[in-house]
């Protein structure tokens, strides 16, 4: 095969598979692919090298050869190596360079005892598992050869940077943990000020709490925290969760106070997304809180339900407990604090705003404004400052428990 068309070749490999894994790429925690060590090899073939990389997941790659010395450099998107080296025993690599690049690329260097141009490349996915391996079939060849189809290195180098091409060039330093980033969304807003009871505006109540959370969290230092809006402004349903993404947030919160026609629903509860309404009340508050969009006049049901499509396959397995334990967590917090939890404090709703699969998202009604009690508690700065500590408890406490969840499902 001419090198001309194997780099045509592996491009086009390339952009099947960032189509392929787009949406995968998209789920937080878990993301990343992993190196199954046990189940790679490089071996020596009769004809020339086997490099077989085995990961838990399809991850988009890039390969090229360089001269001088020959070198085979294999980068594929985030992918986390696990372990320090591949038994070459009895190959023809003289050496070899596992690290990262600044740009979350992972970078693979094998320094050649001879030159080898590849023949055949691909990346075979099991349709059960969803584990992939990526195959590269290496031919022996002239060093002329070698050396007229490389890739200039000045160029490679030029696009990539230099890590790891050569012994001395290492890799850069890993960059400090990033923290998680926390959406929150006070509901409502402009337009739409929400439920409004004795000339108070539920958009303000939880915007003003919002901020108090904000605060606090950033204060602890665990967490970033992004709001979908800090003024009073209408923010679409969709508008939200483009926020979240665009922030690059983790998780979301969407904060209401709502008030029901009729009932003394009182204390706090912490809704999930669910298919059907879990009960009548849910769904007049999702009924309510989507119809807020109308107010504008944009309907963008069909728009959240496009995404649900293309995600919930990839992502809502991961995302849908992790979404529970995230409410379950919540609602732990507001109790051991001594806060007024509702009778049902975990419901589920067809809200919009929790239609980000990507991420676990919850609403959470911090109480009714219907209710004289719960009204006079979400207009008392006392009771905010209580809500926002046990919130920030019970958020470091799930962040804890669910490092731990997505730290085993990668080994």
């Amino acid at each position: 095969m001419q090198l001309s068309t194997w780099v045509r070749v592996t491009c086009a490999v390339l952009a099947l598979l960032v189509a392929s894994a787009g949406a995968s790429a998209q789920s937080r925690a878990g993301a990343q692919a992993r190196l199954i060590a046990e189940d790679s090899l490089i071996a020596a073939t009769r004809s020339g090298l086997a490099v077989d990389l085995a990961l838990s997941q399809p991850a988009p790659f890039r390969l090229r050869v360089l001269a001088a010395p020959p070198r085979l450099v294999v980068d594929i998107n985030t992918v986390d190596w696990g372990v320090t080296e591949i038994d070459t025993t009895g190959t023809g690599v003289g050496a070899q360079r596992l690290g990262h690049l600044p740009d979350g690329w992972a970078r693979l260097v094998l320094d050649l005892t001879a030159p080898y141009l590849p023949e055949a490349t691909e990346q075979k996915i099991d349709p059960v598992t969803g584990s992939a391996r990526i195959v590269l079939r290496l031919n022996r060849t002239t060093l002329e050869d070698f050396e007229m189809r490389a890739q200039s290195e000045a160029l490679f180098t030029a696009q990539t940077g230099t890590a790891l091409l050569h012994p001395e060039a290492a890799a850069p330093p890993v960059a400090a943990p990033r923290k998680p980033v926390v959406m929150l969304d006070p509901g409502h807003g402009g337009i739409d000020p929400g439920a409004e009871r004795d000339g108070v505006r539920e958009s303000d109540l939880v915007l003003q709490f919002a901020r108090i959370l904000r605060e606090v969290l950033l204060r602890r230092g665990l967490f970033e925290v992004a709001m979908t809006r800090d003024d009073d402004v209408f923010v679409s349903l969709d508008g939200r969760i483009r926020a979240a993404r665009a922030a690059g947030a983790d998780l979301l919160l969407s904060l209401h106070a709502d008030a029901l026609p009729e009932g003394m629903a009182s204390g706090t509860v912490v809704y999930l997304l669910g298919d059907e309404a879990s009960d009548d009340s849910a769904a007049y508050l999702a009924e309510r809180h989507d119809r807020a969009d109308m107010l504008a006049g944009v309907d963008l049901a069909g728009n959240t339900d496009e995404i649900a499509r293309v995600l919930m396959a990839v992502a809502w397995q991961d995302t849908a407990p992790r979404a529970r334990a995230l409410a379950e967590a919540l609602i732990t917090g507001v109790g051991e604090a001594g806060l007024r939890l509702h009778r049902r404090p975990v419901q589920s709703g067809t809200f919009t705003v929790l239609r980000a699969v990507d991420m676990p998202s919850v609403l959470i009604e911090l109480g009714f404004m219907s209710n004289p009690r719960d009204l006079e508690r979400l207009r008392d700065p006392d009771w905010h400052a209580q809500m926002a500590e046990a919130l920030a408890d019970a958020l470091e406490v799930w962040q804890e428990q669910d490092q731990a969840v997505q730290s085993l499902r990668r080994q």
